[in-house]
């Protein structure tokens, strides 16, 4: 049974490894961006709401994401593990999920920090060609994320579960890093 947070800027392969961790140990992948981009393209009442954020660049405000997370947590394939993608975002978020988590008798295994350098980012970014991706928007994005999220790092380094890896790196090499640190 493995638990895992993942964290980092947006654009750091987030998805892509979490997705690959998800299949390796066959449990689900949670991603709130994906959740978000669904309703938004859907145009559900959370959609509409989030997309007005979502197009300026900033967060989706935290009462339009735990319901989500919520009700994704208490479904029965989650009992036996998860990945969560792009959330928690902001200290708020990881006192919640914390709460959440106790009240699901869950707790995560590691949260699991990709580190990549903004020019790479806003570089892998560009290159998704994504209607929210433009340059200013990611750079907003950037410093969002500095403001907002990196501080979620010292949660979780607080709690003992922190683990850090180059996200530089080809694909690949990031997955095997973290295939090595989760069975260690």
């Amino acid at each position: 049974m493995k638990r895992l947070i993942f964290l980092g800027p947006p654009g750091a392969g987030k998805g892509t490894q979490a997705k690959a961790l998800s299949s390796t140990y066959q449990i689900p992948h949670i991603s709130t961006g994906e959740i978000l981009r669904r309703a938004t393209t859907a145009q559900t009442l959370l959609g509409q709401k989030a997309k007005v954020y979502m197009d300026k660049g900033e967060l989706v405000p935290d009462e339009l994401i735990l319901d989500l997370i919520k009700e994704r947590l208490a479904q029965p394939d989650s009992k036996k593990g998860w990945v969560l993608d792009g959330f928690p975002r902001n200290l708020a978020q990881a006192s919640f999920l914390e709460q959440l988590l106790a009240n699901l008798n869950q707790s995560p295994d590691f949260a699991l920090n990709l580190i990549v350098p903004d020019e790479v980012v806003i570089t892998r970014m560009l290159e998704r060609d994504r209607e929210d991706d433009n340059e200013d928007t990611i750079r907003r994005r950037l410093q969002v994320y500095r403001d907002d999220t990196a501080p979620v790092i010292s949660f979780y380094q607080e709690r003992g579960i922190l683990k850090s890896i180059d996200g530089n790196q080809s694909m690949e090499a990031v997955t095997s890093s973290l295939q090595t640190l989760v069975e260690s």
